[in-house]
C-alpha cells in the first residue's frame, strides 16, 4: 500500500512539475529596464500590418519577412524617445544578419522597425545595441522562434 500511495504521489508531483514548467515556457519578455529607461521590444511577421499602413511607411508585407520592433522610454513617462539601435539576428548554425533599424515617428509615438526574412520556424537570437537618450549603451538579448503565416 505504501509502494501504492509513494508511486501515485511521484507521478502527481511529476505531473505538477510539468505543467509548472510548461506554464513558465509560455512567459516572453518583452521589455526591459536600463536605469531611467524601459525598452519594449517585439517580433512580428510583417503581414500582421495592414496593407494601407505598409504602403503609408513603404514596408514590404509577406508570409517570410517579419519585423524586430524597439522602443525607448523613460520609465515613469510613456511618451517614445530617440536612440541609437542597431544590431543582428543569429539562427542556429550561427549564420548572422544585420539589421537595418528605421525609426519611425507616429505623433508621439518613436519606434525603429528593422525588416528581416526568415525560415519557418527558424529559431533566432536578436543582439541589439542600444545607444539610449542619455548616451549610456546597453546591449539587449532575446531569442524567438519565427512562423510563416
Amino acid at each position: 500500500m505504501k509502494r501504492l500511495f509513494a508511486g501515485f504521489l511521484s507521478l502527481a508531483l511529476l505531473l505538477w512539475a510539468a505543467a509548472a514548467a510548461a506554464q513558465g515556457a509560455k512567459i516572453i519578455e518583452n521589455h526591459k529596464t536600463f536605469g531611467d529607461y524601459h525598452v519594449s521590444y517585439s517580433v512580428f511577421n510583417s503581414e500582421f500590418i495592414s496593407p494601407d499602413i505598409a504602403r503609408q511607411y513603404n514596408l514590404v508585407r509577406a508570409p517570410d519577412r517579419a519585423f524586430v520592433n524597439i522602443s525607448v522610454r523613460k520609465k515613469d513617462d510613456t511618451q517614445g524617445m530617440s536612440a541609437g539601435i542597431s544590431g543582428n539576428a543569429t539562427n542556429l548554425i550561427q549564420q548572422s544578419r544585420t539589421l537595418e533599424f528605421r525609426e519611425v515617428r507616429d505623433n508621439k509615438a518613436v519606434y525603429y522597425l528593422a525588416p528581416f526574412r526568415f525560415e519557418n520556424e527558424e529559431n533566432l537570437t536578436f543582439n541589439i545595441d542600444l545607444v539610449l537618450p542619455d548616451g549610456s549603451t546597453q546591449q539587449l538579448t532575446f531569442r524567438r522562434q519565427l512562423h510563416k503565416n
